[in-house]
């Protein structure tokens, strides 16, 4: 574990508090420990051999299945507001509402397309969405440990479904809170359900008001996995937490993001496609 932690592509602010950490919660077991992940970029690649692996949504934008018009409005949106969501230069106050217009917007546009629960279930399998290595082992060992996995998403709920049922398996310790689609009696998409999910506001979510976290309260230890500033607030409902370590990937202007994410996240993973790091950290507490 100290060779991966040290190994290049690994940044820390402050190493000694995060090996304390790490040993806190590697002491404490595993029944005293839960997981809270983001998906896309996260649980999924950001790219393969310098591709850019498509998002939830763009497993949508990209493929063929669905009208050309459809298409091009949709890369124009996240042209427009990609840029926004990353932008150093803006708060996160500032940024909620480009993004609330960017999701609602792309989510009204993909109301027209009369897409279908099996035709999103062929788009999906056809895509090049793929898991990071190592994820199918810790997805294994989470549910072999029984250990709760909570997928944090602002993507698309269904896909997430359909990604893990085809790569892997949906396991029942998995909770996922994402934008969940909603279909008519004739399988056709009639919006979305629930309230809006976006990069920014995953701390207003639902499951913080619910008995979710109240059920987990002796699981005081954390692992929070995110690729973005808005992803450290997925564990604001654990008000019972005593440790969280935050581990980031950070997959896009890896230098001008750099200094934000070191002083955000306690553990910085740039340019790393697999969960070794998490996964060696839960080899440590599965040995417990």
């Amino acid at each position: 574990m100290e060779a991966l932690l040290t190994k290049q592509g690994v940044y820390m602010r402050d190493p000694a508090y995060v090996e304390q950490l790490v040993k806190e919660i590697v002491s404490a077991g595993k029944d005293k420990l839960q997981v809270i992940a983001d998906f896309d970029m996260t649980l999924s690649r950001f790219s393969i051999n310098g591709k850019r692996c498509p998002t939830c949504h763009s497993v949508l934008d990209d493929s063929s299945e669905l009208p050309e018009s459809y298409k091009t409005t949709a890369h124009g949106l996240r042209a427009k507001y990609y840029p926004i969501e990353i932008s150093t230069e803006k708060t996160t106050e500032e940024k909620i509402p480009y993004m609330v217009d960017w999701w609602t917007q792309a989510h009204d546009l993909l109301v027209t397309c009369n897409l279908t629960k099996s035709k999103l279930r062929d788009i999906v399998r056809d895509s090049e969405i793929v898991l990071r290595d190592g994820c199918n082992w810790f997805l294994d060992e989470l549910h072999k440990h029984k250990l709760p996995l909570l997928i944090f998403s602002a993507g698309v709920g269904d896909i997430i479904i359909e990604v893990l049922l085809h790569q892997h398996e949906m396991y029942e310790n998995i909770k996922i809170v994402s934008n969940f689609m909603n279909f008519n009696n004739q399988g056709v998409l009639t919006g979305f359900k629930g309230e809006l999910i976006h990069t920014y506001n995953k701390n207003k979510s639902a499951i913080h008001k619910s008995d979710y976290f109240e059920k987990l309260a002796k699981r005081e230890n954390v692992i929070l996995l995110g690729d973005s500033v808005g992803d450290l607030r997925m564990a604001d409902g654990c008000k019972y937490s005593k440790n969280v370590l935050k581990i980031g990937f950070l997959n896009d202007k890896v230098e001008e993001r750099m200094d934000t994410y070191k002083n955000l996240y306690d553990i910085v993973l740039v340019a790393d496609e697999t969960m070794d790091v998490p996964n060696s950290i839960l080899r440590e507490v599965f040995r417990m």
